[in-house]
């Protein structure tokens, strides 16, 4: 549960920490911190959220679907509220994650 916790953390701080300091203190450069945001940052953490899931599939299986709900409400909340597009983003950053924990799990259970 503390590892829930700590992760959950870690994905509030990314997640909305991250869009708001974009549009807060980007300016001219936003776009362009956006694009690193949506197509470097932000799949990469999903990526290591699912292989942390898929160490201890049974405590943190729900990490990857709490990744995209706080991706979301960040994005929702600085950004556009309800803009479609972020629901594909989002979907994909679940795919990933899902995806990801999945092969950890694969590769831990075959290592032991």
């Amino acid at each position: 549960m503390k590892k829930l916790i700590t992760w959950t953390l870690l994905a509030m701080l990314l997640m909305i920490g991250f869009p708001w300091i974009a549009v807060e203190f980007a300016g001219s450069a936003g776009m362009a911190i956006c694009f690193i945001l949506f197509y470097a940052v932000n799949p990469l953490f999903s990526v290591v959220c699912g292989v942390s899931a898929g160490k201890n599939i049974r405590q943190l299986y729900a990490l990857p679907v709490i990744t995209v709900v706080l991706f979301l409400t960040g994005v929702w909340l600085f950004f556009e509220i309800a803009e479609s597009a972020f629901l594909l983003y989002g979907g994909c950053y679940l795919i990933i994650g899902i995806i990801a924990m999945l092969i950890s799990a694969f590769a831990n259970k075959r290592k032991k």
